[in-house]
């Protein structure tokens, strides 16, 4: 076996035992609920800066409402649980479903629209849907939100403790970014990333851009419905403001500072965004000063980002070749 295959598999171990093994007995450790918030957060938006990285980082869409899906994820798990009784068994891939069912919606007269005029229209989407969470008072309950009594309900198990809860949020949200992994550096990836070199060209090769553009954007819309239940079953309480135009720039900006293309720059840049402003908390609002500074310093001097597509891409690549050169029997397909 070459040195790549174990360089890679080392690096898996690696990450499953930071994520499953020492975070967690660092949080138990601490035992501070206010510690365990910070995670949970973390892996919420680094959940949301990878799906919203298929369709802008990948797909080349500029999507500037990923918020509104994020929040029509949360309240579907929300009013679901309150209204009627279901639980996050099934509340939370009903989330995923009914942010995908509304994005096919929204979708349908906007995919052909093309740069500038997609985010525009984007934008105008996630206003409308904040717009309805905040005034369609008969169902969302408007500005005073919505509170969720049941939590995390697994088969009939309520997760109550707040390490049970982690490793819920850490399971469901490792499984989403390793199908998002999967569908991001494979054919259907190398044709989203068509259209977004040339998606004129694409057509005249005879792929279906305005499909692939739709598929995309339901695949991003339904695992930001799922961070959105995540947020809800965590936190309890849900209301519009969670969910308005500034927390689109936030992940926006999660992606663009990680580096488009790449999901490892997501991850980086939602660790990074959410991270860096707690652990300057004690310096008071400077702290923002702080924040924008190393943002500005990033983009100047890092404009395709902290972990960039290429080196992304390489290293899927060093991957896929230690897999092939186990299997000689296989013909060698995809990036050769």
């Amino acid at each position: 076996m070459s040195k790549d295959f174990f360089r890679s598999a080392f690096l898996k171990i690696a990450i499953l035992a930071l994520l499953f093994a020492a975070l967690p007995a660092l949080l138990a450790y601490l035992d501070q609920g206010y510690l365990y918030q910070i995670a949970t957060i973390a892996l919420i938006f680094s959940l949301l800066a990878v799906s919203l990285q298929l369709v802008t980082g990948v797909a080349g869409l500029l999507h500037l409402g990923h918020a509104a899906f994020y929040g029509v994820g949360a309240y579907i798990a929300a009013l679901a649980g309150t209204d009627y009784g279901i639980g996050f068994t099934i509340g939370l891939p009903l989330a995923g479903l009914g942010s995908a069912a509304v994005a096919f919606v929204v979708a349908l007269p906007t995919m052909r629209l093309v740069s500038i005029y997609f985010a525009v229209a984007t934008l105008g989407i996630g206003q409308m849907i904040y717009l309805v969470l905040q005034n369609w008072v008969e169902v969302t309950k408007g500005p005073n939100g919505v509170i969720l009594f049941s939590g995390i309900d697994l088969f009939g198990y309520t997760v109550e403790s707040e390490i049970g809860t982690y490793f819920v949020v850490a399971v469901t949200v490792a499984i989403s970014i390793w199908i998002l992994h999967r569908l991001s550096h494979s054919y259907y990836g190398n044709a989203l990333r068509s259209l977004r070199e040339d998606d004129q060209c694409a057509d005249a090769m005879g792929i279906d851009t305005v499909r692939l553009r739709i598929e995309s954007f339901m695949i991003s819309s339904f695992f930001a419905g799922i961070a959105g239940a995540l947020w809800a079953y965590t936190t309890g309480y849900i209301s519009p403001g969670d969910f308005d135009f500034s927390e689109s720039i936030l992940i926006l900006a999660m992606v663009v500072v990680g580096g488009l293309g790449s999901i490892p720059g997501a991850i980086i840049g939602a660790l990074l965004l959410i991270l860096l402003p707690e652990a300057l908390r004690a310096v008071g609002d400077i702290r923002n000063i702080v924040v924008g500074v190393v943002l500005f310093c990033s983009i100047l001097f890092l404009p395709k980002g902290l972990f960039g597509e290429v080196p992304a891409l390489n290293f899927v690549r060093r991957q896929l070749n230690s897999a092939w050169q186990n299997n000689p029997d296989r013909q060698k397909v995809g990036w050769k």
